[in-house]
């Protein structure tokens, strides 16, 4: 499990039975992760891609693991996917010297 982004680790523990991390990034911006078996504690500062725990088998996944992803921001869960995308849509631009060339 690695940080989406740089912050400081808020939450490393269990809830429900599972194992959660949360990651403050600043501006309101929080991501979580779980079910994860935690290699951080809380107040670790940690850096974008840095490891944060191994993931845990549970909840509908068993017995395969796989990764329940949150954000928040502002308070308010987001689709965390939209962290990722750009905020305008991407713009092509031609590479100089690579035009297409009649044979």
């Amino acid at each position: 499990m690695l940080a989406a982004g740089p912050g400081v680790v808020r939450f490393a523990g269990v809830v429900a039975g599972r194992g959660v991390v949360s990651v403050d990034h600043g501006s309101g911006i929080r991501t979580t992760y779980e079910p994860v078996t935690a290699g951080v504690r809380a107040g670790a500062v940690v850096a974008a891609g840095q490891p944060l725990g191994t993931l845990a088998a549970g909840g509908h996944c068993t017995p395969d693991a796989c990764l329940h992803w949150g954000a928040i921001v502002d308070d308010r869960y987001v689709d965390p996917l939209t962290l990722l995308r750009p905020r305008e849509p991407p713009v092509l631009l031609p590479v100089p010297g690579a035009g297409i060339r009649a044979g």
